[in-house]
């Protein structure tokens, strides 16, 4: 059997078996097996995808190696240390996450004529802008009575700005190319907020592991609509249409 079936069926497992743990209430097996299913797709990405880019490589080296740092500190033993070290992988494993962010969003950016944006977009920019205001607005009114420093607060603060912001990007991406590499773009970066948004809701609100379950799978379908938009090309439908005609 060919190599990448065996881990991307290996990737299958995990969530299944995550699914049922998690089900099941065992959460410490359950999270576990959340955090290895996003470092194998990384594999899985190095080894078999022939078509890298940078910025999509840093963006997934640096969540996987977040959810990996996760791993090796939830199976430190508890002791005096402990509150140190869970509030470096807190700040560091998050930092990791805003840089993934961040590197996607400059790979969006860079394919996008922001004069064209700016003129034939003024609109969408005004809408998305006002939205993404209330969204960082909510999720910070969330986040913030559980937060014990000003530090933590402007993380996340930091942290809901890029995720958005990548959000807006890849939206405005697949209205400039309309096409499918970048409509596979978006619906990543749409299942991504998705999961973080639900994942804030597992965090600060209500832990059942109904909305674990969700923010995993939303996690999971990113990374295949991530994965799966590198096998279409980058040509804008204009572009096409002109070639045609």
């Amino acid at each position: 059997m060919n190599k990448s079936k065996v881990l991307v069926s290996l990737v299958i497992v995990i969530y299944v078996l995550f699914t049922v743990f998690g089900f099941l209430g065992n959460e410490t097996i359950a999270f576990t097996l959340d955090s290895l299913i996003l470092p194998l797709v990384t594999v899985i990405y190095f080894l078999f995808f022939n078509k890298k880019t940078l910025f999509f490589s840093l963006f997934i080296l640096c969540y996987a190696a977040s959810d990996i740092i996760g791993l090796i500190v939830n199976f430190i033993p508890y002791d005096n240390s402990y509150s140190v070290i869970y509030k470096l992988d807190y700040y560091i494993g998050n930092t990791l996450y805003i840089l993934s962010y961040a590197f996607l969003f400059i790979g969006i950016c860079k394919k996008i004529d922001m004069l064209h944006i700016l003129k034939n977009f003024k609109i969408h920019l005004i809408v998305l802008t006002a939205l993404n205001i209330y969204l960082v607005y909510v999720l910070q009114v969330i986040v913030d009575p559980e937060l014990e420093l000003m530090g933590e607060y402007y993380l996340e603060l930091v942290y809901n700005i890029i995720m958005l912001l990548l959000l807006s990007a890849a939206l405005l991406n697949f209205f400039y190319r309309d096409n499918k590499k970048a409509l596979y773009l978006f619906l990543g970066a749409l299942c991504i907020v998705f999961a973080e948004v639900i994942d804030v809701a597992y965090i600060y609100i209500s832990q059942k592991n109904l909305l674990n379950f969700f923010s995993t799978t939303l996690s999971l379908s990113a990374f295949y609509f991530f994965c799966k938009q590198m096998s279409f090309s980058d040509v804008r439908e204009e572009e096409i249409q002109i070639a045609i005609d």
